[in-house]
């Protein structure tokens, strides 16, 4: 059993702050059992910031000019959008060193309705200047993306799930430098994904082997920035499906398809599957939301098969 993405990265960071006194930790009234043991340990490195999101990006960019490497907590609608202004003046137009944890992207905290869901994140980020996106798919990634901002300080946003999800990776994996994984190998079609749709994908990649149908799995660990050695690797293949938790407007299949351009790739067939371009306010749960979106690991392998 693996533990949770957010206490996986708060024990790594711990870890460190332990021994770095520059290193702080702002949450905005949102909790986790490994961060009861930073705040009791560490409580001059600990700032509870209350119910004020935006208010917590000001701060961490202050503690940042200040020469500090600064992590920001939150659950992910309230840390992404409402403070997108924060995030772009505050951090991105001066390039700042802060970590944004966002925790329960997608439908994650289903039933709480369109107020807490985060269909739309990724494509808001995107346009972000000098701010780059991981999604780590599991413990073993998410403790690789919080070891990567501790070496290589910069802005970052970590889309993070809030349930547990079983280990992709062994705990000796050695990730490439990269942003991307291949975690199966196949002949005409690859999928990209990454988070909790990976695990869709890899689910659905199971029930095309029992109809001799092999496809090949991309992890893409960073969306942003989105390596070009992958994009250029993707090209071998005649269909290339891409499946994520968003609405498809400027999501996490725009990006893809735009690289592509970019890169003079052009496959066969390209097929982009994720949320229709609306609010959800029906109850029944997440997986009941993604089915109802032909994002089920049957629904996936029904459309592949169909290609």
């Amino acid at each position: 059993m693996s533990s949770f993405q957010r206490d996986v990265f708060i024990n790594k960071i711990y870890e460190h702050a332990e021994r770095n006194k520059n290193i702080f930790f702002i949450s905005a009234d949102f909790g986790a059992p490994a961060l009861d043991k930073f705040r009791t340990n560490l409580p001059d490195q600990f700032i509870h910031s209350g119910i004020s999101e935006q208010h917590m990006i000001d701060m961490a960019a202050g503690l940042a000019l200040d020469g500090n490497k600064v992590y920001v907590y939150a659950m992910a609608p309230f840390i992404s959008i409402r403070c997108l202004e924060q995030i772009k003046c505050s951090l991105a137009i001066m390039n700042l060193p802060v970590t944004v944890l966002a925790v329960g992207v997608g439908l994650g905290y289903a039933d709480a309705g369109p107020t807490h869901y985060l269909n739309e994140d990724i494509s808001i980020m995107n346009s972000i200047v000098n701010l780059d996106i991981s999604s780590p798919s599991d413990e073993i990634s998410t403790n690789y993306i919080a070891q990567t901002t501790i070496d290589v300080p910069k802005l970052r946003y970590i889309r993070m799930e809030r349930n547990n999800l079983h280990n992709v990776y062994s705990s000796d994996h050695i990730f490439n430098k990269d942003g991307y994984e291949k975690i199966h190998s196949g002949e005409n079609i690859c999928i990209l994904s990454s988070g909790y749709m990976l695990h869709k994908a890899i689910d659905a990649q199971k029930l095309l082997s029992q109809e001799k149908i092999d496809v090949s799995i991309y992890d893409v660990i960073s969306i942003k920035p989105l390596s070009d050695k992958l994009i250029k690797e993707i090209g071998k293949y005649e269909t290339i499906v891409t499946i994520e938790e968003q609405t498809l407007n400027g999501g996490f299949g725009s990006i893809i398809v735009n690289a592509l351009a970019k890169n003079g790739v052009s496959p066969k067939k390209i097929k982009c599957l994720g949320l229709a371009d609306k609010y959800y306010f029906q109850n029944g749960g997440r997986e009941f939301l993604l089915n109802e979106n032909g994002l089920s690991a049957e629904s996936i392998y029904k459309t592949i098969k169909t290609i």
